[in-house]
């Protein structure tokens, strides 16, 4: 009487295909704990040689990427799959996945571009033609990620960067901060500019070179504006905004300076 299983059979191609099973686990297992070895190594190399920490996640990342898909092209071949035939399946899929995924390699494209053009770094504070300012905190494979002033992260995609408007606030290591500050048509001229250069110096953020000045930028409709531009670190530019901005009105105010502001005035006929 013949049984359901061969079990003759059932021997034959566990004795076979046993040792590739256990062959491919081990090689599974052994391959990506060096994958892992090789980009931690890759990471401490180039942190050591001084490279841009810009791009040295996204390096790492292609580099692990690649190995594993090598290491399983390997794994298939100890199946006696034709890695020929696999890796055209795989070229066909990823024709497929890209038509689908037009957008998202733009984004990748985009990414490659920053990295090699590097109109910002990772710590700059940017602002982007989208209305985004903030601090760069990565630059991903994907997305730009910022980090507003008050402590939101604004994930942009790379695509929507390279298409606007970048200005690098902080790129040149030292930036200049623009002030305007109203003063009455009754006020000197002359003290309030005094006044402003004293504040200027006052303040633990503005530097001495380049020197700062101070002009008359504008006779408004009910004030006379003058226009300053102090120098500071690039990190302490919203530091000396604010300190400028309060303590000019301090010292206007403590020397009788005065800041006008819009006025109506409404004649009512009897």
């Amino acid at each position: 009487m013949d049984s359901l299983f061969d079990m003759e059979a059932l021997t034959s191609s566990i004795t076979e295909y046993a040792p590739r099973v256990v062959g491919a686990l081990l090689t599974l297992i052994i391959g990506f704990w060096i994958i892992g070895t090789i980009t931690s190594v890759l990471k401490r190399a180039m942190e050591k040689r001084g490279f841009d920490p810009t791009i040295r996640p996204f390096l790492a990342s292609l580099v692990s990427v690649g190995l594993k898909v090598l290491l399983l092209l390997s794994v298939a071949s100890m199946f006696g799959i034709e890695t020929t035939s696999f890796v055209a399946l795989f070229g066909a899929l990823a024709f497929a996945v890209g038509m689908a995924l037009q957008g998202s390699l733009g984004h990748f494209a985009s990414g490659v571009l920053l990295l090699i053009f590097k109109p910002y770094r990772v710590g700059d504070l940017i602002e982007i033609g989208g209305g985004y300012t903030g601090h760069v905190k990565e630059i991903q494979v994907f997305n730009t990620v910022l980090v507003t002033l008050d402590n939101k992260n604004i994930i942009v995609p790379n695509g929507v960067v390279t298409s606007n408007v970048i200005t690098n606030i902080s790129g040149q290591g030292i930036i200049g901060v623009e002030l305007t500050f109203g003063i009455g048509y009754n006020d000197s001229i002359d003290k309030a500019r005094e006044v402003i250069l004293r504040v200027g110096k006052e303040c633990p953020y503005i530097l001495d070179d380049p020197a700062q000045a101070v002009f008359v930028g504008e006779l408004a409709d009910s004030s006379v504006n003058l226009a300053t531009r102090p120098f500071c670190k690039s990190e302490h530019y919203w530091e000396a905004f604010f300190y400028m901005q309060e303590n000019v009105k301090k010292a206007f105010d403590a020397e009788g300076i005065s800041i006008p502001f819009p006025q109506m005035d409404v004649h009512v006929d009897q």
